[in-house]
């Protein structure tokens, strides 16, 4: 027996831009399309490493137009931006609704120094 977290429903709500997904453990999160289209678990987000995460800017009215299962274990989604190389595990859909609200700040503020002219440019 897995100690992995399992989802039991996933909903689309694209007027208000969410993902709904529920867990057999009965917990249950809404994930905005920009807070998932940021931390997406693709290469071209995360990198190939820690230290290489790229700061994803601009991805606020971004869209999902597709889910598709992957096996028993994931989704990928497909974004209205073209993105949709990121396999969305349950274990890392329960991180991010668990964690959300300090990948959020997290985001925010790596967002804030990027947009500051201090700041070197930004990469896309």
């Amino acid at each position: 027996m897995s100690d992995e977290p399992i989802a039991t429903e996933i909903r689309l709500r694209r007027a208000s831009r969410l993902l709904e997904v529920s867990f057999a453990d009965g917990s249950r999160f809404e994930l905005p399309f920009e807070y998932l289209r940021v931390h997406s678990p693709s290469a071209e987000v995360k990198g190939h490493g820690r230290g290489q995460e790229v700061l994803v800017l601009g991805k606020e009215n971004v869209g999902v137009t597709a889910i598709e299962p992957v096996g028993q274990y994931a989704v990928k989604l497909v974004f209205d931006d073209g993105h949709d190389t990121g396999l969305y595990t349950w274990k890392y859909l329960h991180e991010l609704g668990r964690e959300r609200p300090q990948k959020w700040a997290q985001y925010l503020e790596r967002k804030a120094r990027a947009r500051s002219p201090a700041t070197s440019p930004l990469r896309k």
